[in-house]
């Protein structure tokens, strides 16, 4: 943890940042760097009955870390993926309960 879901940014773009993004998270969060996950969605998105190109989206599920440092890490997740060319991106914090959490059978 944290899982980074990446919505309408294209897979191989955002690997060629993902190194650097994780680096730079990972010096922020002081995690291990093996708790990173990114996964690129293929989504679809309609408006007006017409497949459209949807706006950049990172969804980021991981425990609370506190206003700042959740502050920092937008401004990061931005910086990287706006060196991709994506003028826009909206960053989504989803919070995670501990007892919620289960790895192996165990909550955290």
């Amino acid at each position: 943890m944290p899982a980074l879901r990446l919505k309408a940014i294209d897979a191989k773009e955002a690997s060629t940042v993902s190194k650097e993004l994780v680096d730079d998270l990972q010096a922020l969060i002081q995690c291990p760097r093996d708790y990173f996950s990114i996964e690129v969605e293929q989504s679809k998105f309609i408006m007006d009955g017409m497949f459209v190109e949807g706006p950049a989206m990172v969804d980021v599920m991981w425990f609370d870390r506190g206003q700042d440092v959740q502050d920092k890490a937008a401004k990061i997740i931005t910086k990287h993926i706006n060196s991709i060319g994506y003028k826009s991106v909206d960053v989504i914090f989803h919070s995670l309960d501990e007892k919620k959490y289960y790895e192996n059978g165990e909550h955290f």
